[in-house]
Protein backbone atom coordinates (compact mmCIF):
# COMPACT_ATOMS: atom_id res chain seq x y z
CA UNK A 1 0.00 0.00 0.00
CA UNK A 2 0.98 3.31 -0.77
CA UNK A 3 2.25 6.27 2.24
CA UNK A 4 -0.58 8.13 1.39
CA UNK A 5 -3.07 4.80 2.87
CA UNK A 6 -0.88 4.20 5.58
CA UNK A 7 -1.26 7.97 6.73
CA UNK A 8 -5.01 7.49 6.58
CA UNK A 9 -4.29 4.68 8.70
CA UNK A 10 -3.13 6.99 11.77
CA UNK A 11 -5.26 9.36 10.90
CA UNK A 12 -8.25 7.37 11.57
CA UNK A 13 -6.88 5.92 14.73
CA UNK A 14 -5.68 9.45 16.10
CA UNK A 15 -9.56 10.22 15.57
CA UNK A 16 -10.43 7.51 17.44
CA UNK A 17 -8.55 7.65 20.46
CA UNK A 18 -8.49 10.94 20.70
CA UNK A 19 -12.41 10.94 20.62
CA UNK A 20 -12.26 8.34 23.47
CA UNK A 21 -9.54 10.03 25.30
CA UNK A 22 -12.73 13.01 25.50
CA UNK A 23 -15.22 10.90 25.84
CA UNK A 24 -14.22 8.50 28.67
CA UNK A 25 -11.31 10.91 30.40
CA UNK A 26 -8.29 8.30 29.91
CA UNK A 27 -5.67 8.79 27.80
CA UNK A 28 -4.69 6.79 24.74
CA UNK A 29 -1.43 4.64 25.52
CA UNK A 30 -3.37 1.62 26.61
CA UNK A 31 -4.91 1.56 22.89
CA UNK A 32 -2.55 2.66 20.79
CA UNK A 33 -0.27 0.31 21.34
CA UNK A 34 -1.29 -3.17 20.22
CA UNK A 35 -3.21 -0.85 17.27
CA UNK A 36 0.15 0.70 16.47
CA UNK A 37 1.52 -2.55 17.02
CA UNK A 38 -0.48 -3.74 13.89
CA UNK A 39 -0.17 -1.31 11.63
CA UNK A 40 3.64 -1.80 12.19
CA UNK A 41 3.45 -5.04 11.42
CA UNK A 42 1.49 -4.70 8.45
CA UNK A 43 3.73 -2.13 6.86
CA UNK A 44 6.87 -4.73 7.97
CA UNK A 45 8.56 -1.58 9.23
CA UNK A 46 10.74 -3.46 11.74
CA UNK A 47 10.26 -7.25 12.48
CA UNK A 48 12.31 -7.40 15.58
CA UNK A 49 11.27 -4.13 16.98
CA UNK A 50 7.84 -3.61 16.19
CA UNK A 51 6.59 -3.52 20.23
CA UNK A 52 9.71 -0.69 21.22
CA UNK A 53 8.25 1.49 18.11
CA UNK A 54 4.65 1.01 19.47
CA UNK A 55 5.30 1.56 22.75
CA UNK A 56 7.49 4.58 22.53
CA UNK A 57 5.64 6.42 19.81
CA UNK A 58 2.34 6.14 22.32
CA UNK A 59 4.32 7.73 24.81
CA UNK A 60 5.41 10.27 22.89
CA UNK A 61 1.56 10.84 21.87
CA UNK A 62 0.97 10.67 25.92
CA UNK A 63 2.91 14.43 25.96
CA UNK A 64 0.53 16.03 23.48
CA UNK A 65 -2.20 14.78 24.53
CA UNK A 66 -1.80 15.26 28.40
CA UNK A 67 -0.45 18.61 28.11
CA UNK A 68 -3.83 19.95 26.80
CA UNK A 69 -5.61 18.42 29.30
CA UNK A 70 -3.37 19.91 32.50
CA UNK A 71 -4.08 23.26 30.63
CA UNK A 72 -8.54 22.86 30.52
CA UNK A 73 -7.86 21.53 34.06
CA UNK A 74 -5.08 23.86 35.44
CA UNK A 75 -7.43 27.29 34.33
CA UNK A 76 -10.31 25.07 36.44
CA UNK A 77 -8.30 25.32 39.14
CA UNK A 78 -8.60 21.56 39.64
CA UNK A 79 -4.92 20.59 39.41
CA UNK A 80 -3.24 20.01 42.99
CA UNK A 81 0.35 20.91 41.95
CA UNK A 82 1.74 20.29 45.90
CA UNK A 83 0.87 16.44 45.14
CA UNK A 84 2.58 17.11 41.30
CA UNK A 85 5.54 18.17 43.27
CA UNK A 86 5.73 15.63 45.74
CA UNK A 87 5.03 12.52 43.80
CA UNK A 88 5.83 13.41 40.04
CA UNK A 89 9.75 13.18 40.49
CA UNK A 90 9.53 9.46 41.56
CA UNK A 91 7.63 8.98 38.99
CA UNK A 92 9.29 10.30 36.05
CA UNK A 93 12.55 8.36 37.95
CA UNK A 94 10.50 5.35 37.51
CA UNK A 95 9.37 6.09 34.28
CA UNK A 96 12.75 6.77 32.75
CA UNK A 97 14.44 3.74 33.92
CA UNK A 98 11.68 1.21 32.59
CA UNK A 99 11.83 3.38 29.25
CA UNK A 100 15.78 3.06 29.06
CA UNK A 101 15.51 -0.91 29.91
CA UNK A 102 12.91 -1.56 27.55
CA UNK A 103 15.74 -1.67 24.96
CA UNK A 104 17.97 -4.24 26.09
CA UNK A 105 14.04 -6.73 26.77
CA UNK A 106 12.73 -9.19 24.06
CA UNK A 107 9.80 -8.16 22.22
CA UNK A 108 8.20 -10.70 24.05
CA UNK A 109 8.72 -9.94 27.40
CA UNK A 110 7.35 -6.27 26.15
CA UNK A 111 4.45 -7.52 25.19
CA UNK A 112 3.55 -9.54 28.49
CA UNK A 113 4.58 -7.11 30.28
CA UNK A 114 2.40 -4.38 28.73
CA UNK A 115 -0.83 -6.92 28.70
CA UNK A 116 -0.81 -7.65 32.28
CA UNK A 117 -0.34 -3.93 33.00
CA UNK A 118 -3.50 -3.27 30.86
CA UNK A 119 -5.41 -6.34 32.38
CA UNK A 120 -5.04 -4.98 35.59
CA UNK A 121 -6.44 -1.14 34.06
CA UNK A 122 -9.20 -2.97 32.38
CA UNK A 123 -10.53 -4.75 35.40
CA UNK A 124 -9.95 -1.43 37.31
CA UNK A 125 -12.57 0.16 34.52
CA UNK A 126 -14.70 -2.97 34.34
CA UNK A 127 -15.24 -3.18 37.91
CA UNK A 128 -16.26 0.88 38.59
CA UNK A 129 -15.33 0.81 42.19
CA UNK A 130 -13.45 4.40 44.03
CA UNK A 131 -11.60 3.49 47.65
CA UNK A 132 -12.57 5.13 50.60
CA UNK A 133 -11.93 8.48 51.22
CA UNK A 134 -8.35 8.15 53.56
CA UNK A 135 -6.79 10.65 56.15
CA UNK A 136 -4.42 12.09 53.24
CA UNK A 137 -1.02 11.58 51.78
CA UNK A 138 1.37 9.50 52.91
CA UNK A 139 4.26 9.99 54.24
CA UNK A 140 7.38 11.60 51.93
CA UNK A 141 9.42 7.73 51.85
CA UNK A 142 6.57 5.66 51.06
CA UNK A 143 5.25 8.46 48.72
CA UNK A 144 8.70 7.79 46.97
CA UNK A 145 8.39 4.34 46.83
CA UNK A 146 5.02 3.78 45.63
CA UNK A 147 5.69 6.69 42.87
CA UNK A 148 8.76 5.02 41.22
CA UNK A 149 6.53 1.55 41.03
CA UNK A 150 3.89 3.32 39.53
CA UNK A 151 6.28 5.14 37.27
CA UNK A 152 8.36 1.80 36.05
CA UNK A 153 4.46 0.34 35.13
CA UNK A 154 3.84 3.82 33.20
CA UNK A 155 6.71 3.29 30.95
CA UNK A 156 6.32 -0.30 30.41
CA UNK A 157 2.39 0.53 29.31
CA UNK A 158 3.70 3.70 27.62
CA UNK A 159 0.85 5.67 29.92
CA UNK A 160 0.56 9.07 32.13
CA UNK A 161 -0.65 6.97 34.97
CA UNK A 162 -3.83 8.42 35.86
CA UNK A 163 -5.51 4.74 35.54
CA UNK A 164 -3.32 4.43 38.74
CA UNK A 165 -2.97 7.88 40.39
CA UNK A 166 -6.48 8.78 40.28
CA UNK A 167 -7.52 6.12 42.85
CA UNK A 168 -4.57 6.24 44.59
CA UNK A 169 -5.49 10.29 45.01
CA UNK A 170 -9.30 8.69 45.90
CA UNK A 171 -8.11 6.92 48.80
CA UNK A 172 -5.81 9.88 50.28
CA UNK A 173 -9.12 11.82 50.49
CA UNK A 174 -8.51 13.95 47.20
CA UNK A 175 -11.46 14.77 45.57
CA UNK A 176 -12.50 13.32 42.32
CA UNK A 177 -12.44 16.50 39.80
CA UNK A 178 -8.90 17.48 41.65
CA UNK A 179 -7.40 13.80 41.68
CA UNK A 180 -8.21 14.09 37.31
CA UNK A 181 -6.66 17.28 37.30
CA UNK A 182 -3.71 16.50 39.35
CA UNK A 183 -3.06 13.01 37.97
CA UNK A 184 -3.06 14.63 34.20
CA UNK A 185 -0.37 17.13 35.35
CA UNK A 186 1.31 14.30 36.67
CA UNK A 187 1.52 12.44 33.60
CA UNK A 188 3.17 15.20 31.39
CA UNK A 189 6.60 14.98 32.93
CA UNK A 190 6.15 11.09 33.50
CA UNK A 191 5.44 11.12 29.51
CA UNK A 192 8.06 13.59 28.63
CA UNK A 193 10.69 12.06 30.44
CA UNK A 194 9.73 8.45 29.36
CA UNK A 195 9.70 9.56 25.43
CA UNK A 196 13.37 10.73 25.81
CA UNK A 197 14.12 7.07 27.37
CA UNK A 198 12.78 5.69 24.49
CA UNK A 199 14.50 7.78 22.14
CA UNK A 200 17.67 6.78 24.23
CA UNK A 201 16.95 3.16 23.92
CA UNK A 202 16.72 3.43 20.40
CA UNK A 203 19.04 5.47 19.16
CA UNK A 204 21.42 4.08 16.83
CA UNK A 205 19.60 0.46 16.81
CA UNK A 206 19.91 -0.61 13.65
CA UNK A 207 16.90 -1.70 11.18
CA UNK A 208 14.69 1.07 12.42
CA UNK A 209 12.54 2.65 9.09
CA UNK A 210 14.00 6.25 8.25
CA UNK A 211 12.10 9.14 10.07
CA UNK A 212 12.62 7.22 13.72
CA UNK A 213 13.98 9.14 16.14
CA UNK A 214 15.20 6.61 18.59
CA UNK A 215 12.21 3.86 18.52
CA UNK A 216 9.43 6.91 18.04
CA UNK A 217 7.95 6.94 14.53
CA UNK A 218 7.79 10.26 13.58
CA UNK A 219 5.13 9.71 10.88
CA UNK A 220 2.68 7.85 13.20
CA UNK A 221 3.17 10.53 16.23
CA UNK A 222 2.37 13.16 14.02
CA UNK A 223 -0.72 12.27 12.16
CA UNK A 224 -1.92 10.39 14.99
CA UNK A 225 -1.50 13.62 17.67
CA UNK A 226 -3.31 16.02 14.83
CA UNK A 227 -6.17 13.64 14.65
CA UNK A 228 -6.88 13.15 18.56
CA UNK A 229 -6.38 16.57 19.27
CA UNK A 230 -9.61 17.65 16.52
CA UNK A 231 -11.66 15.03 17.88
CA UNK A 232 -11.06 15.00 21.76
CA UNK A 233 -13.74 17.69 22.46
CA UNK A 234 -16.52 16.22 20.67
CA UNK A 235 -15.81 13.20 22.93
CA UNK A 236 -15.66 15.66 25.62
CA UNK A 237 -19.14 17.05 24.79
CA UNK A 238 -20.89 13.66 24.15
CA UNK A 239 -19.81 12.87 27.66
CA UNK A 240 -22.22 14.72 29.18
CA UNK A 241 -25.08 13.19 27.47
CA UNK A 242 -24.35 9.62 27.48
CA UNK A 243 -23.81 7.03 30.33
CA UNK A 244 -20.03 6.69 30.59
CA UNK A 245 -20.01 4.19 33.29
CA UNK A 246 -21.54 2.17 30.49
CA UNK A 247 -18.98 3.01 28.33
CA UNK A 248 -15.98 2.85 30.09
CA UNK A 249 -17.11 -0.94 30.80
CA UNK A 250 -17.63 -1.42 27.17
CA UNK A 251 -13.91 -0.08 26.69
CA UNK A 252 -12.41 -2.28 29.24
CA UNK A 253 -13.59 -5.75 27.16
CA UNK A 254 -11.87 -3.79 23.85
CA UNK A 255 -8.78 -3.48 26.19
CA UNK A 256 -8.88 -7.19 27.34
CA UNK A 257 -9.23 -8.10 23.46
CA UNK A 258 -6.34 -5.87 22.68
CA UNK A 259 -4.21 -7.07 25.35
CA UNK A 260 -5.05 -10.56 24.54
CA UNK A 261 -4.17 -10.12 20.64
CA UNK A 262 -0.23 -8.73 21.98
CA UNK A 263 0.20 -12.03 23.53
CA UNK A 264 -0.89 -14.53 21.02
CA UNK A 265 1.12 -11.99 18.67
CA UNK A 266 4.84 -11.36 20.64
CA UNK A 267 3.98 -13.96 23.47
Amino acid sequence: MSWITWLAAYLAIGAVIGFLAGLLGIGGGLTLVPILSAIFAAQSLSSDHIVHMALATAMASVVFTSSSSVLAHHRLGSVDWTIVRRIAPAMVAGSFIATVMSGWLPQRVLAIGFALVVYGGATQMLLGRKPAPGSGLPRTPVLVAIGVVVGVICGLASAGGAFLTVPLMLAWGVVLSRAIGTAAAIGVPVAVVGMIGHVIAGWGVPGLPAWSLGFIYLPALVAVVAASVLTAPFGARLAHRMPVALLKRIFAVLLYALATKMIITYG
